[in-house]
């Protein structure tokens, strides 16, 4: 359990912060560049929840607890060390991944197949859900460029990618299911 007594600490005032194993890396390190983009992309995700009902607001508390499990996962950079951590770290697993994809499966069968890109609006919720999507293809591609120079969970890649998925289809269903979404045109404003 986490138990929060002291809100700042001044341990960072000089640019630095500690991952979890402890390490002190600067505020601008790319482990830390990833994870604070998942935290920005858990916030939009906040915004998307104001706008959700049902289905959807289930799915996206859980996509938000997830987003908690990936910067944990970030933020522990030596996966060799798992086994000597005295606790039970938190890695992303395969599991997490299928349930997007049954999600996105189950969502995408209500829809009909698009014959054009789709232009970010529509709903408040569609809208929200379009921007939180590309705040996640950021952190795929912050999660991507520390994975090619470093210890990066494969699970945690592969559920950004397909969460950006998930939020493209979800802002498809927010548009009645799909009747609302806003066509792109091609040369429409020459």
């Amino acid at each position: 359990m986490v138990v929060l007594s002291r809100i700042y600490t001044r341990t960072g005032d000089g640019g630095d912060t500690a991952l979890s194993d402890g390490t002190r890396v600067p505020k601008h390190d790319p482990r830390v560049e990833a994870y604070g983009t998942v935290d920005e992309l858990n916030a939009t995700l906040g915004l998307c929840r104001l706008h959700a009902a049902g289905e959807l607001a289930d799915w996206l508390a859980v996509i938000q607890n997830d987003l908690f499990d990936l910067g944990a996962d970030l933020s522990r950079p030596d996966m060799t060390a798992d086994d000597r951590a005295g606790y039970p770290v938190l890695r992303m697993i395969d599991g997490q991944v299928e349930r997007l994809e049954s999600e996105i499966n189950a969502m995408n069968a209500r829809l009909a197949p698009l014959r054009s890109f789709v232009l970010p609006g529509g709903s408040a919720l569609a809208a929200h859900l379009h921007l939180a999507r590309t705040v996640a293809r950021r952190a795929e591609r912050r999660t991507t460029d520390l994975a090619a120079g470093g210890d990066v969970n494969g699970a945690a890649v592969r559920y950004l990618n397909r969460l950006s998925d998930w939020l493209f289809v979800a802002s498809r269903i927010a548009n009645d299911n799909g009747a609302d979404d806003i066509l792109w045109v091609p040369g429409a404003g020459r």
